[in-house]
């Protein structure tokens, strides 16, 4: 009877195991996450990506029941966090929150030891956000973007501009502009949009083009006042802030988006758990109001289309880089 017992239990496990493989792996699967799982941040707290990092954490912690811990990494231009990620362990329990300033990278910086479109896989795009410029209003005490366009032109060299580094979208946001209305204004990188901000609030700074997730709530408290977004509407969070169009740029449309990588060699079914746990992430109302408050949308992309936007934006941002001669500085 014991024997009997025995040989019962041996042919139920190895039927499971069986139906485990044949499944493609799916006990793999459910098991993810069964430990927290490290979000690389490649700037420092106080950004862009930060803005929507922590609230995304959040989210995860109370779908998965598993922390989702942000590990923030600064230093050139988002490449320093970008590194470190694309050697991570394959397994799912690191993932990489980048933005648009890692498809301008590779055409700023020459000697990337990583491959955004090689060395990651993507998974979803996060957020979609304009570019707002903003001002510390004691430093340029104007009311509007032509007073501001007049000053700038009778002050050239005088005014600086914040960025999240050299090769960010907010720099290359600055040299667009600059392009554009024909100003000269000094580019004052620093490791990260965050102590950017800081400065521009302290008043070390005059100005800076800004994703609108991290100026949102400063402009609300009236610490910096924003001017214009870029593209070719305002923004509903922002009614009053007239779009680039209007202000007579119908040709200046920049945006900050977020998106989330893992690393190459991360298995299938951990990808679909990912990306399913991310769509049900955006569903949530928490996060719609925090993202509606921030000027943003959410992405809304499968995995494919979010790689084929990627590809797209490195080569758009090659031709910016190009067109605008902007260099590391």
């Amino acid at each position: 009877m014991k024997e009997h017992s025995m040989q019962r239990r041996t042919v139920l496990v190895g039927a499971a195991a069986g139906l485990a493989l044949a499944s493609g792996g799916s006990w793999a699967q459910g098991a993810w996450p069964s430990k927290p799982v490290t979000l690389v941040v490649p700037f420092p707290a106080g950004g862009g990506t930060d803005a929507f990092a922590r609230p995304l954490s959040a989210q995860f912690s109370k779908i998965t029941g598993k922390m989702l811990v942000i590990d923030n990494r600064g230093g050139a231009g988002g490449t320093v966090g970008a590194s470190y990620a694309a050697k991570g362990t394959p397994d799912g329990y690191t993932l990489f929150m980048g933005a648009v300033h890692h498809a301008i990278a590779p055409s700023m910086y020459p000697r990337l030891d990583y491959d955004l479109e090689k060395d990651f896989i993507p998974l979803a795009l996060l957020a979609n956000v304009p570019q707002v410029l903003v001002v510390n209003p004691k430093a340029v005490p104007v009311s509007n973007f032509k007073q501001f366009l007049e000053h700038v032109k009778r002050n050239p060299a005088k005014l600086n501009y914040g960025s999240a580094g050299a090769g960010t979208s907010h720099h290359l946001a600055g040299e667009l502009f600059k392009q554009q209305t024909g100003t000269f204004i000094t580019h004052i990188p620093y490791r990260g949009a965050g102590p950017a901000l800081q400065d521009l609030i302290a008043g070390n700074v005059d100005m800076m083009f800004d994703g609108l997730g991290s100026s949102a709530t400063h402009i609300k408290s009236g610490r910096i006042k924003a001017l214009m977004v870029s593209g070719g509407k305002r923004n509903p969070a922002f009614p009053d802030v007239p779009c680039a169009a209007e202000v007579g740029l119908p040709d200046y449309t920049v945006t900050t988006w977020y998106g989330l990588w893992a690393p190459k060699g991360t298995p299938a079914d951990v990808q679909a758990r990912i990306v399913e746990d991310i769509r049900r992430i955006g569903a949530a109302d928490e996060i719609k109001t925090i993202w509606a408050s921030n000027g943003a949308d959410y992405g809304g992309m499968t995995q494919q289309q979010f790689a084929a936007m990627v590809s797209s934006e490195v080569k758009r941002w090659a031709q910016v880089v190009k067109a605008s001669g902007a260099k590391l500085d």
